[in-house]
């Protein structure tokens, strides 16, 4: 009996009736008998990590007033001091991203994903103990590291766990916990100093750890690694004891066998390899430059600009609008599709980034641009304050729109993509090298921001955001291939010119 009859006994025998008609697909016959609950569940406990990272990027917008103004000389920050504590994180970020390239071929995604929980907690410690400014550089240092290996390792684990059929929703699910993360570190603010907020920061990692010890590592590594029967049980796990799970198995064995065991550096001459590495790049640039850490920036001032005068509440504000649209691109993401959303997505941010740029032309002085004064939430604005408050309009609807639209697509579906697009041998490699240029780019861009305002203007700055978010739009059109409803296999087949298992 040759495979393909033996996947249809098995559909048979394990599942039931079948379909009767002869008319349904093997894969709909399969996931029609797919139960969703444990994959939910596994989900879940995975982006408890996501949120953590979260927690992290947003803990230095209430912390940083604070220790502005400590009473203890240590622990006090100048401005220089208070941009090197919002952005070391990225620092260290960008090294995670390598080390979680190495953590997830060696030992495992589930394995990599419960001991990058630990750094979140030893750095919060660290911060809580701190007896000098060094030590609250160490301490975000150490959790922008387990913020690295996160963001690698958490849209990897879901995207290997997750069917076709929900795998955009649940890729999804990553940057909506991140923007979950900030909004709660955002609230908790408004009613706990720096110290204690960290301490309620450490909670979400401890949690992952917890909830992971019950969570199976994903089947396609433990296939990689040999542990047949294994991942037989976590599909059963995962997809629920009706699904004939062998069928899934041998599908993804079959594609296994075509590919050698590891990768090798002459592999970057496979377009197999090469394309998927330049469009998960690229993704990465574009999402950095599109404009958004500028935007966020400028937030708290243009709040001020409209009279909206309690700023911390306006941040929270802010991370509402992200939360809300990044959930309706999750509910969304695998009806539309990446490339739709990705197309709207860098649209309205083209749009809104040209508007902001008009708004500080025809502003007669632009607000003040040093970040690093926006990070200690001390700006005062320069501008004529009847011109200002005219145009204040144009500026809060830029820049829900610009966030609006940033949530809705170029915020989670660069990480979704990164996560499906890779071949399983490349996979730790390639997504290494996505996170690293993810956050390099942050790093970068954060520290510059100052020196291209001064260079461009304020306006000419957001119009050059303006067209590289232009450009995101013809790159997202051109190159990058539609995934939705792909398996893993079948993208991977797709890069290679061949037809998918």
């Amino acid at each position: 009996m040759d495979i393909e009859s033996e996947r249809r006994r098995l559909l048979d025998a394990e599942g039931g009736d079948g379909d009767p008609t002869g008319l349904m697909s093997e894969q709909e016959a399969y996931l029609s008998k797919v139960k969703n609950r444990m994959l939910y569940l596994a989900t879940f406990a995975s982006v408890l990590g996501p949120m953590s990272f979260g927690f992290v990027l947003g803990y230095s917008s209430p912390a940083i007033p604070e220790l502005a103004r400590n009473a203890d000389p240590r622990l006090r920050l100048d401005k220089d001091q208070a941009s090197w504590f919002g952005s070391i994180v990225t620092v260290g970020a960008a090294a995670g991203g390598l080390l979680g390239g190495w953590m997830v071929e060696k030992i495992g995604r589930k394995l990599s994903l419960m001991l990058c929980s630990l750094p979140f907690v030893v750095g919060f410690i660290i911060i809580i103990a701190a007896q000098n400014v060094w030590m609250l550089y160490v301490g975000r240092a150490i959790t922008g590291l387990a913020s690295g290996v996160t963001s690698l390792v958490v849209p990897l684990y879901i995207s290997e766990m997750a069917h076709e059929r929900i795998r955009g929703m649940l890729g999804s699910c990553v940057q909506l916990m991140v923007v979950l993360g900030i909004m709660g570190v955002y609230l908790a603010g408004l009613f706990l100093d720096w110290r204690w907020l960290a301490i309620c920061s450490s909670i979400p990692p401890t949690l992952l750890v917890a909830c992971m010890c019950f969570m199976p590592e994903t089947p396609r590594f433990l296939l990689l690694q040999g542990k047949r029967q294994e991942a037989k049980e976590a599909l059963r796990f995962l997809r629920g004891e009706g699904a004939p799970v062998e069928w899934e198995c041998s599908r993804i064995e079959d594609a296994y066998a075509e590919q050698s065991s590891s990768f090798q550096m002459s592999d970057l001459k496979d377009p197999g390899v090469y394309k998927p590495l330049v469009i998960g790049i690229m993704l990465m640039v574009f999402q950095q430059m599109s404009g958004i850490n500028a935007i966020m920036f400028y937030a708290e001032t243009i709040f001020e600009q409209a009279h909206f005068k309690k700023s911390d509440l306006a941040s929270v504000i802010v991370g509402l609008i992200q939360v809300v649209f990044t959930a309706v691109a999750a509910l969304i993401m695998d009806k539309a599709g990446r490339k739709v959303l990705l197309t709207i997505s860098g649209a309205a941010m083209a749009m809104s980034a040209t508007a902001f740029g008009v708004y500080f032309h025809l502003t007669p002085k632009p607000p003040s641009t040093t970040s690093l004064s926006l990070l200690m939430q001390n700006v005062q604005s320069q501008a004529g304050e009847g011109a200002s408050a005219d145009l204040a309009w144009l500026a809060l609807t830029s820049m829900a729109i610009f966030i609006s639209g940033f949530a809705l697509g170029w915020g989670p579906i660069p990480w979704l993509v990164m996560s499906e697009i890779f071949p399983v041998k490349v996979r730790g490699f390639g997504t290494a090298l996505c996170v690293l240029t993810n956050w390099s780019m942050a790093f970068v861009i954060t520290k510059t921001f100052q020196n291209m305002m001064d260079a461009l203007t304020s306006a000419g700055t957001f119009w050059l955001f303006a067209s590289m978010c232009t450009l995101s739009v013809i790159f997202t059109l051109v190159l990058i291939p539609e995934t939705k409803g792909k398996t893993l296999e079948q993208i991977e087949a797709t890069f290679r010119g061949t037809s998918g298992p």
